[in-house]
């Protein structure tokens, strides 16, 4: 079987297309499959370490606005096609699937174009512009939230499948993931971290809640803090945690490249409200504080924290109005309530669809099979 999957830019829409991928070979391995993305986006450097074949096309995302930008942007959208179609007629797929971004607007189209079937995944609470045009062409919509179902005509194909997670997420255990960490077996953890990137707002409440939750409670804390406020936040936590940092009890990173192993050990997270994020911690059925970023596209991030909110898995604090006192209340209700914590870590992992990859992948095998 031949697949290809297109999506990129960011992490949101890559990681999902590369478990999807993965879980195919697992099942196939004689399976071949490639992905369709840009120089621009972040596939370019993840897709090649992940093991994956990465052909490029030439397209940009549109801006909303009329100008001579968004003109050049539809012509290279429209060259977009071609350079699909190109790609098509060579690797001859049997399926092709779109996980979001706007480079899989002109391959799902050339697939359409070309009488291949597509599926298309949407990651998110509020499907993205892209999903949403598509929908009429493709032959399946795969959904992670039931809410996203009416945004869609009544006459697209929608399954709800969740939103494929790591393997190594799903299988590490606590203890492991414990020792990886050096920390505590009998202490509550903490896990705080806003995104890859790392979040200013939540690192400028962080280092003022810290040392009064470290003082106060019997806690150890995972703190990831991305790569540009690592130096000041360390600084500023040295001069009010030493003895936390030196126990340890408080663990610092700017970046944490095994999740899976973060995850693994934490009793409550902290943390924005991507898309992976959020299947993440779902997958691992934990409790969450989630400060959704307010800017992400079309507000997708505040509709995915509110999806948990409602469903008494998550407290949501908008960044409007996060502050250290909001933040410390919030971790501290949730610390100090057992029952609350154990509640909403089952109504957690009621949302958490750890088979999601392979129920994606019985699509692409049922479209396939149609296909031949």
């Amino acid at each position: 079987m031949r697949v290809i999957i297109a999506g990129g830019g960011t992490g949101g829409h890559i990681y999902p297309g590369i478990t999807v991928a993965k879980t195919i070979l697992e099942r196939i391995p004689d399976a071949e499959v490639v992905f369709v993305g840009t120089e621009r986006g972040l596939e370019v450097d993840v897709v090649p370490k992940e093991g994956f074949e990465l052909l490029l096309i030439d397209v940009t995302g549109f801006r909303r606005k009329l100008s001579l930008d968004t003109l050049m942007t539809c012509y290279r959208a429209v060259k977009g096609v071609f350079q699909a179609k190109a790609i098509m007629k060579r690797f001859r797929p049997e399926v092709v699937i779109g996980t979001g971004g706007y480079v899989s607007g002109p391959v799902v189209l050339a697939a359409w174009l070309s009488g291949i079937p597509t599926l298309i995944h949407e990651q998110n609470a509020l499907p993205g512009y892209t999903t949403r045009i598509l929908s009429h062409v493709a032959d399946m919509v795969a959904l992670t939230y039931p809410e996203s179902v009416k945004y869609f005509p009544k006459r697209v194909k929608t399954r709800l499948t969740g939103n494929p997670v790591r393997r190594q997420i799903l299988e590490t255990t606590r203890a492991e993931g414990l020792a990886a960490f050096r920390l505590n077996p009998k202490l509550l953890t903490l896990l705080v971290f806003g995104g890859s990137q790392g979040s200013r707002a939540i690192n400028k409440a962080m280092v003022q809640v810290l040392p009064e939750l470290l003082e106060s409670k019997n806690v150890q804390v995972i703190y990831q803090t991305g790569k540009h406020d690592y130096h000041w936040v360390t600084e500023a936590l040295e001069a009010n945690c030493m003895a936390a940092l030196r126990a340890p009890r408080l663990v610092v990173k700017d970046y944490i490249y095994r999740m899976d192993h973060a995850m693994a050990c934490a009793d409550l997270v902290v943390s924005r409200a991507g898309a992976i994020s959020i299947a993440e911690i779902t997958g691992r059925g934990l409790p969450s504080i989630l400060i959704p970023f307010p800017s992400s596209a079309e507000g997708h991030q505040e509709k995915n924290a509110e999806a948990l909110e409602l469903a008494g898995a998550a407290f949501v604090i908008h960044e409007k109005d996060l502050g250290p006192e909001s933040l410390l209340r919030a971790i501290n209700r949730i610390i100090d309530d057992e029952n609350l914590r154990e509640q909403m870590g089952k109504r957690s992992c009621k949302l958490g669809r750890p088979g999601a990859a392979d129920d994606l992948v019985d699509i692409v095998i049922s479209l396939a099979r149609g296909h031949a």
